[in-house]
This record gives C-alpha cells, sequence and structure tokens, in this order.
C-alpha cells in the first residue's frame, strides 16, 4: 500500500513541477536501492523529499534521497554523471591532490588539461582538477596508472541528509506562539566571540533568529538562501524566545557550496570551504552533507583535523544497515546521529562505529526562509546541535583541547541503547533541552 501511496504522491509531484522537453535517459542503478521509475515529468528535486516524506514511512527516505540523485543526473545529464556505483559527479572531471610537477607533466602528454586549481596553505594542500574527452572513470584508472603513488578521485558531489517542512506528528505538538512574538532573546555576554563554521548550501540572514547575529558568508558571487542550509544554521546559532540555537548568537562563518548550481556540494567546493575556514581560524565545523568515500576529500579532512579544527557531521539517513556516508565516516571526524522527541533513534538513521553522539533530530522546527518556521527531520539537523555545543568549549584550534573538548561532552551525554559507546546512539544523547517547539511550524508557515 505505502508503494501504491508514494508512486501516486510522485505522480502529483511531477504533474506540478513537469520540466517538459527531457529526454529519457538511461543511468546506472544507485547501488542497493530499489527505486520507483521516475514520473517522464520529472520531480521537483528541491521540494519532493520534504513533501513526501512527512506522507510515508521514514524508512522510504533513503529512496526519496536516492530519486533525487536519479533526476539531479537526468536533469543535468550534460554536466553530471553517476560513477560505476551511482554515486554523482562532475562529468569529465578528475581531481589529484597535491600532484608532483613530474605527475602534472604525465597527465598533460596523455591529454589531459587543468580546468582549475586551488592551493591551501591553511590544509596544506592543493587540489587540482584535471578533464580528458571521453569516459571519465577511463580517464581517472589512466591517471592513477600514470602515477600510482598519487591520490586521484572523481569530483564527486556531495547532498544534504535531511527534509524541511513534514507533517506534524500529533504525540509532539505544543501551542504556537502568537505572532510576532519570535523576539531576540538577549545574548550572552561574550558569545559572539565563539565562531563555528558551517558547510551547507546558503543561509537566508534576513530571518528573524539571525537578528543581531555575525554572519561572515563565502562561497558565492551572491547569496542564494536555501531551505537546508537557514534551519541548520538556525540551529547552531539562532537567537530568539522561541527559538535558541545551541551557541545563540555565536559568530557563524557559513560557506555555501552549492550558489544554486547543479554541480554544488562538489569535492572541490567542499574542500575550498574547508581552506577557507581554516584561514579564518574557525575551530569547529559542521557538515550536514553526505557523500561516497572520496580521497582527496578525505586527504583534506585529515589535513584539517591535524590542525586542532573538530569536523562534525551528520551520518545520514540511509537507513540502520547502508553502508557508511562520509565525512561523517573518515577517523576524526564527530559523526552525529538524530533521535526523536521519545528519545528513539530515527528508523533512518545510518549504524555504526563513525556514531559519536545523539541529538535531537525530529519533532522539532527549525527557522525556514522568507521569516517562517518549519518541522525538520534527519541526522543533518542533529550535527548542528552537537556542533554548537563543541563550539562552546574550543574557543580557537588546538588539537589536545579539541580532543577534550569532545571527552567532555561525551562525559555529559546520557547513555542511551547498549551501556556505553554503541553503534546506535554513540556516547549517548546530548542537548536534549535544545529541541526546539514543533509548533513553531504554524508560524508564518507558507
Amino acid at each position: 500500500m505505502r508503494t501504491v501511496v508514494l508512486t501516486l504522491l510522485l505522480l502529483i509531484a511531477s504533474a506540478a513541477v513537469a520540466q517538459l522537453g527531457l529526454p529519457a535517459v538511461r543511468l546506472p542503478p544507485l547501488p542497493g536501492v530499489t527505486l520507483p521509475n521516475l514520473p517522464a515529468g520529472g520531480l521537483d528535486i528541491d521540494n519532493s523529499a520534504a513533501a513526501l516524506a512527512g506522507e510515508v514511512d521514514p524508512r522510504r527516505l533513503r529512496e526519496l534521497r536516492a530519486l533525487r540523485i536519479r533526476e539531479l543526473l537526468r536533469r543535468h545529464r550534460d554536466v553530471l554523471e553517476a560513477d560505476p556505483h551511482g554515486a554523482p559527479m562532475v562529468r569529465g572531471e578528475v581531481l589529484a591532490l597535491s600532484p608532483s610537477t613530474a605527475a602534472l607533466r604525465a597527465a598533460g602528454a596523455a591529454g589531459f588539461s587543468v580546468v582549475r586549481e586551488s592551493v591551501s596553505a591553511e590544509t596544506g594542500t592543493r587540489v587540482v582538477v584535471l578533464h580528458a574527452a571521453g569516459s571519465t572513470a577511463r580517464a581517472l584508472a589512466r591517471l592513477q596508472g600514470l602515477d600510482p603513488a598519487g591520490v586521484y578521485d572523481f569530483n564527486h558531489l556531495y547532498t544534504d541528509g535531511g527534509a524541511v517542512g513534514l507533517a506534524a506528528d500529533p504525540g509532539a505538538a505544543q501551542p504556537a506562539p502568537a505572532p510576532g512574538a519570535v523576539a531576540r532573546a538577549p545574548g550572552a555576554q561574550g558569545v559572539a566571540a565563539i565562531r563555528i563554521g558551517l558547510i551547507d548550501s546558503g543561509v537566508d540572514v534576513s530571518h528573524e533568529v539571525f537578528s543581531g547575529i555575525t554572519v561572515q558568508q563565502h562561497g558565492c558571487a551572491r547569496a542564494v538562501p536555501a531551505e537546508h542550509g537557514t534551519a541548520v544554521a538556525s540551529l547552531m546559532v539562532g537567537r530568539a524566545s522561541a527559538l535558541h540555537g545551541a551557541a545563540p548568537g555565536s559568530t557563524l562563518y557559513a560557506v555555501d557550496v552549492f550558489c544554486g548550481l547543479p554541480t554544488g556540494g562538489a569535492v572541490d567546493s567542499v574542500a575550498e570551504a574547508f581552506a577557507w575556514l581554516l584561514r579564518e581560524q574557525v575551530p569547529v565545523i559542521n557538515v550536514s552533507l553526505v557523500g561516497p568515500p572520496n580521497r582527496t576529500l578525505a586527504g583534506v579532512v585529515q589535513n584539517v583535523l591535524a590542525r586542532g579544527h573538530l569536523v562534525v557531521a551528520a551520518v545520514g539517513n540511509d537507513g540502520p544497515a547502508a553502508p557508511p556516508l562520509y565525512p561523517a565516516a573518515w577517523p576524526g571526524v564527530v559523526g552525529v546521529t538524530a533521535v526523536d522527541a521519545r528519545r528513539q533513534v530515527l528508523v533512518e538513521a545510518l549504524r555504526g562505529p563513525q556514531v559519536r553522539f545523539a541529538a535531537p533530530g525530529a519533532d522539532m522546527a527549525a527557522a525556514r526562509s522568507h521569516q517562517a518556521y518549519a518541522l525538520v527531520r534527519g541526522t543533518s539537523f542533529a550535527s548542528p546541535i552537537v556542533a554548537g555545543l563543541l563550539a562552546l568549549e574550543l574557543p580557537t584550534p588546538d588539537e589536545s583541547a579539541a580532543q577534550q573538548a569532545v571527552a567532555a561532552l561525551a562525559r555529559r551525554a546520557v547513555d542511551l541503547g547498549a551501556p556505553g559507546l554503541d553503534p546506535v546512539y554513540g556516547h549517548g544523547l546530548v542537548g536534549a533541552d535544545l529541541r526546539q517547539q514543533p509548533a513553531l511550524a504554524r508560524l508564518g508557515a507558507h
């Protein structure tokens, strides 16, 4: 029955947002996922997951993310394609991490050209984007053959992991505040000196929860506010009487790695985001994005951690038996899962040794663009709570102090599930008091 309901909802969504003139494209299936066929007109990839997730079993969220990826590939097949495992990547681009002069010379002789590159003294890395005509997979294999000791990989895309604008859970309902009742809360003295970083989509800084808060934005030629980035940011630094983040009023350094582009979330953009945040000496960085393992980004993240910064990341929502998603699963990254109002882990949340903490991630509201609020669900919205709590303990990058901050937070965690560190809840639940009123979603809804 749920399959029938999901199919009908997809057909309704596609009728509303039909994309005319797009021929059918054969794409490799995503690994381990059985997907319903896409409607001929396509999906609204920006809103379908949010619209549908409240109507179906949360276990279907993995399929919804996979559908979004498939539609993204279909719509932008001129610049995107799937890697051999079905993950989205930029067509015709291969990344090299800090290649030698000899390796680049050999690549040039083999027909590769340098599309762009970025050098970061802060991360100690150089990311070079190479292009070659023909199959991207064969191009990667050719480069690895030319330079077996080098670090090469596809320019994968990383996507948001969660949904904004879900249907309300009646069991979690609370009275909505009166219109105009969401006034700014008084800021804590010196809180603006706390700096916290965000790698995500754009933030609507005009929202009232960011009033009086310093938000340094980076990444796009012009601001492109988005619902996911706005919601995540509000849960980190938002400051209002009815909604406050884990580190309310802190200075936010927000990098938009999407900028409204079909290639948004590409590894080279994420790597540049880390470089900028290190240049700004931001000690704690939240990444509520998920993607496949990538050797280039793994190298960048390890250099970030080695310089005393903390990287906090959502573990993802592909289901308890799904393979690990990154960056949360890389060593040293603080992976975060999500729990509901009953302190139960979300059924769609990944499990594994990458889970370090649990935090609220369902039956709660967050800021939404255009002065609205919305219900949110997913590990994307638990991660910023943990990041904010750690930022309060780590004023400057320092490797020893970073580990001490994580250990201190672990001691305060409420142990859930199996005793001690476990693959479902990690050290346990933190930030339980930071769950935002679900009824806020009725305030300014549209």
